[in-house]
């Protein structure tokens, strides 16, 4: 038996770990493509608030997504701190602002509890549960619900 097979049967993920603020989030290292440092965003006309803009990435326009924004958490101040982790999401590449990617954590779904049903419907639509992991709380973000399904640009 190979290891990933092993490693899936077993129900073991692997998760980048990432702040924005004073929270920390994690989305599963199978949709991350790569981490790179900030790059500033050229801005598109009528983009939602959340959308900074976008980047060449070798030759790919790529949309740069202000997480803390579409988590409704205000926008992020960039620093020198602060990357992009580009994800995948559906048929697209997209760019993830975030203050900084903290940890690469290797857990069971176990460990992994439903987001509290005091939450609203549009916190569960971001976050897929909520782990307690080395004293942390840490939020699994739901990559596929990043972008909405249909974006409205009439203004």
């Amino acid at each position: 038996m190979s290891e990933e097979t092993r490693t899936e049967s077993a129900g073991i993920q692997e998760l980048i770990a990432f702040c924005i603020g004073e929270q920390e989030f994690c989305v599963d290292i199978q949709s991350v493509r790569e981490i790179r440092g900030y790059a500033a965003a050229t801005p598109l006309p009528h983009a939602p608030s959340f959308v900074t803009g976008v980047i060449n990435l070798r030759g790919t326009v790529l949309p740069i997504v202000d997480l803390a924004s579409r988590l409704g958490f205000g926008s992020i101040d960039p620093t020198a701190r602060s990357v992009i982790i580009v994800v995948r999401v559906g048929q697209q590449m997209v760019g993830l602002l975030v203050d900084a990617v903290s940890d690469i954590l290797t857990v069971t779904e176990d460990l992994l509890q439903p987001t509290p049903d005091l939450a609203s419907d549009l916190a569960r639509t971001f976050v897929r549960g909520v782990m307690a992991v080395e004293g942390r709380m840490i939020s699994l973000i739901a990559v596929d619900n990043i972008l909405p399904q249909k974006m409205d640009y009439a203004a």
